[in-house]
């Protein structure tokens, strides 16, 4: 590594968020990894990144904030603030990206002159099917936005929104994947239940709930239209959806990204 060297993209952070970003940039061939500098606290979570990589990994986030052009916080939303008191100096004028939930734009700009924004993704980036949804700050340029979602649009779907819908883009596409993981666990053992292997039954869940939702993306069909080709009256689907209707399964979802909304919100005032 040339002690002159700069470097494109810049984490602050590699944990399983800011990491899954990375990967999904080197899948995508956003840039080459020499253009990519990470630092990271855990030793295991280095070797592993940059093994599997070839960015380059760090300790110290102070090289990280000194040599990249763009940086992207990536440490827990307890660390965000006082990561960024720690490095102000190495900041000014950058454009830094936020990757942390229940963080505000404002708090951090209290701290630093740079040009903030928040981008709230989740880990299917890993794969280039990122969620993302952006938010500018009040120094974000015109150009600074349109880079984020370059880089955001390389792996996978980007949304800008305003900040004070950032919490539900949290909620939605964050904590998303966890609500359906559990749904494809309910649906397998619903396949268990009346017979299936546990092997097969996941199998099954797991290709109905991805090809569900890509013919949804191609048709650009609505939940309703495609539900309706599905459903014939008296039959299997519409028994189906009779019972999920009796136990409010729809409604859970819901009250799921409500809460985790609200957690999100009651996050950023314990973070301010």
């Amino acid at each position: 590594m040339s002690a002159s060297q700069i470097y494109r993209l810049g984490f602050i952070g590699a944990g399983k968020l800011a990491s899954s970003v990375i990967r999904g940039l080197m899948r995508a061939k956003f840039c080459p990894p020499g253009e990519i500098i990470a630092s990271e606290p855990n030793e295991q979570t280095r070797a592993a990144l940059q093994k599997e990589t070839a960015v380059s990994v760090i300790a110290a986030n102070v090289e990280v904030a000194e040599k990249a052009e763009l940086i992207f916080i990536g440490v827990k939303p307890l660390m965000v603030l006082p990561v960024l008191r720690e490095l102000s100096d190495k900041l000014q004028n950058k454009v830094v990206i936020s990757l942390a939930g229940g963080v505000r734009i404002s708090g951090m700009e209290k701290i630093v002159n740079a040009r903030f924004m928040r981008a709230l993704t989740n880990t299917p980036s890993a794969i280039c099917h990122a969620a993302t949804g952006i938010a500018r700050g009040n120094r974000s340029t015109t150009e600074d936005v349109d880079l984020a979602k370059r880089i955001f649009g390389a792996i996978g779907v980007v949304v800008e929104v305003e900040e004070e819908q950032i919490d539900a883009v949290t909620a939605l596409s964050g904590s998303g994947p966890a609500f359906i993981y559990t749904v494809i666990e309910a649906l397998a053992a619903g396949g268990t239940k009346m017979g299936l292997s546990d092997a097969v039954a996941l199998k099954l869940a797991t290709q109905t709930v991805l090809g569900a939702a890509a013919l949804m993306q191609e048709s650009k069909m609505s939940p309703e239209e495609l539900r309706k080709i599905v459903t014939t009256p008296g039959g299997t689907t519409a028994a189906g959806l009779a019972a999920m209707e009796k136990l409010g399964t729809s409604e859970s979802l819901i009250a799921a990204i409500e809460t985790a909304t609200k957690r999100g919100q009651e996050m950023a005032k314990e973070n301010s």
